[in-house]
């Protein structure tokens, strides 16, 4: 079977092997598994741009670049539509080739293969839908309309869409989905929970894990933990990533006297990061948008409380905050609930063995499982 996937997501070349963000190549590797050649259609960048990549370790026939592009300015605009153009004609040789195509969306490429898609009807395909699914989510019209296509039976046949969370009156190609990235072997035999033990009387370690952007509110982070400590909790938070506001919130932890409780980590291989989870206590996470929130699927793994803003399928994941809790990013709100949350370590306990039990499910081998059930 050959596989072409289209994708936004792009590959560098460095020293004749092919890198991409990390977490995107170990799920390739596993949709690798199950055909005879893979060929990916995306852009190529000629370096990281900051982001945490890996090489990809499975054979590739063919990488086909796709022309990046955007509409900011009317210079932008004219050679967006040259860039379109041009890639229309490079995927349309590429899907009739192609015995399953595979788009990753949302994106600009996932919206032209999206469009291709229609004039291919008895083709095989799926769609992965990274992003926020929630009918009800205030989203760019480029979103919109993927999510449009992709569920419109009428348009798009032959086609499994996979989506994170379970969602009202969708029709029958949308599939709820997930992502792991733990093994069975990884998985702790029982709860330990020693870690909650008289909470109030030790450091109470909060962490925070992905890009420092604005879309992840990672400033705000900062402020319920120095809030915190202007209340006089004993408290630290380590933040794991990199992105645009790294110096503008490193200035702020300089100006305000917190570099003794708050400390950068950058981006850190997988198993530093499990460490991290399975020390820390809170995960705060108040993002804007989320597809699934992969760091709050990892914390509650190893047993570490999610503190989540309530976006995409979160409240589902949380099951009514019966395994982590809501944020509302108001900080007296959210400061005073997690003051209280602290002072009852029996609720702490039994939150994060509920979440734990449930995350321990999601595992390498059954999103194997998953994926070999859409391609076999």
């Amino acid at each position: 079977m050959k596989l072409v996937i289209i994708s936004a997501a792009p590959l560098i070349k460095k020293k004749d092997r092919w890198y991409a963000y990390a977490p995107y190549v170990y799920e390739l590797e596993i949709w690798a598994k199950f055909v005879d050649q893979v060929v990916i259609s995306c852009p190529i960048w000629e370096s990281e741009n900051r982001l945490l990549v890996t090489p990809l370790n499975f054979k590739i026939k063919e990488v086909v670049p796709l022309y990046e592009f955007n509409i900011k300015s009317f210079i932008a605009g004219i050679k967006g539509i040259l860039a379109v153009v041009r890639n229309l004609l490079i995927l349309v040789k590429l899907v009739q080739q192609a015995d399953h195509i595979h788009l990753r969306c949302p994106g600009n490429m996932g919206l032209l293969g999206a469009i291709i898609q229609i004039f291919f009807p008895k083709k095989k395909k799926t769609a992965k839908y990274a992003g926020n699914w929630d009918p009800k989510a205030k989203q760019p019209w480029s979103y919109k309309l993927q999510k449009w296509i992709l569920s419109n039976t009428i348009l798009t046949k032959n086609m499994q869409v996979l989506v994170y969370g379970e969602w009202p009156n969708q029709t029958k190609n949308i599939k709820p989905f997930f992502t792991a990235t733990y093994k069975e072997k990884e998985r702790r035999e029982k709860y330990f929970s020693e870690k909650f033990n008289n909470l109030s009387e030790q450091e109470i370690k909060f962490l925070f894990v992905g890009t420092l952007t604005f879309g992840k509110r990672p400033l705000y982070v900062i402020q319920i933990v120095e809030r915190l400590l202007k209340e006089g909790y004993n408290v630290s938070l380590e933040l794991y990533g990199e992105g645009i506001l790294k110096k503008e919130l490193l200035l702020y932890v300089k100006q305000n006297n917190l570099q003794n409780f708050i400390f950068f980590r950058g981006n850190q291989t997988k198993e530093n990061l499990k460490e991290a989870y399975i020390n820390r206590h809170f995960l705060i996470l108040p993002s804007q948008s989320e597809g699934w929130p992969k760091a709050v699927a990892e914390a509650m793994f190893w047993g570490t409380i999610p503190l989540v803003s309530r976006v995409s399928c979160v409240f589902s994941m949380l099951n009514n905050e019966e395994r982590g809790f809501l944020i509302d990013c108001d900080l007296d709100k959210d400061v005073d609930k997690i003051i209280q949350l602290i002072k009852d370590y029996n609720t702490l306990k039994k939150t994060s063995e509920r979440g734990q039990l449930w995350a321990q499910y999601y595992t390498i081998e059954e999103f194997e499982l998953g994926i070999s059930k859409i391609l076999i």
